[in-house]
């Protein structure tokens, strides 16, 4: 690889490789740079939000919501499950976001003890915006490679993830 490709993750690799040649790093490289991806991605993604007063927790709660289809209408076990959040966690989020009037909390009517939680007019317009404005930064991301690229990266993340999943059951 050429010096002008190379990036922190190549540093801490040839780091290594100084110290410990004996180390096969290719996962310390595959991981290092999803890690990478990841959290900026992430800071992008917060900044996508951000105009319509919500953070990426919040988003994940109302896009559960949208996706689930009318009447955009989830329990907070649900939820929480989807999210794999604690329903503490779930709580916190789902107060927040009635406060903001971007969804309502209701009884379930199959359920004496049990709630509902869905999508308001609010809510939905809000999502819809934050979500195509979050796909605009991924696609932004994503256009320095080109659709077979992107296309091929897709399918191999998905097998490692897989993998990965398996290996943890086990």
């Amino acid at each position: 690889m050429s010096a002008q490709h190379k990036d922190a993750v190549d540093a801490i690799i040839d780091q290594w490789a100084a110290v410990r040649p004996d180390l096969d790093t290719r996962a310390m490289e595959v991981f290092g740079r999803i890690y990478r991806l990841s959290r900026t991605m992430g800071d992008r993604a917060e900044k996508a939000y951000a105009p319509y007063g919500i953070s990426r927790g919040e988003f994940d709660v109302l896009a559960t919501l949208r996706r689930a289809g009318e009447p955009y209408t989830l329990s907070p076990r649900q939820l929480s499950s989807t999210l794999m959040l604690t329903t503490g966690g779930m709580t916190g989020r789902l107060d927040k976001l009635e406060r903001a009037a971007l969804l309502r909390r209701s009884p379930d009517p199959h359920d004496r003890r049990g709630l509902q939680v869905t999508l308001t007019e609010k809510g939905l317009t809000v999502i819809d915006e934050a979500v195509g404005a979050g796909l605009a930064a991924q696609t932004a991301a994503l256009s320095t490679l080109d659709d077979e690229q992107a296309g091929q990266l897709a399918d191999l993340l998905r097998v490692l993830l897989a993998g990965a999943q398996r290996s943890q059951e086990h």
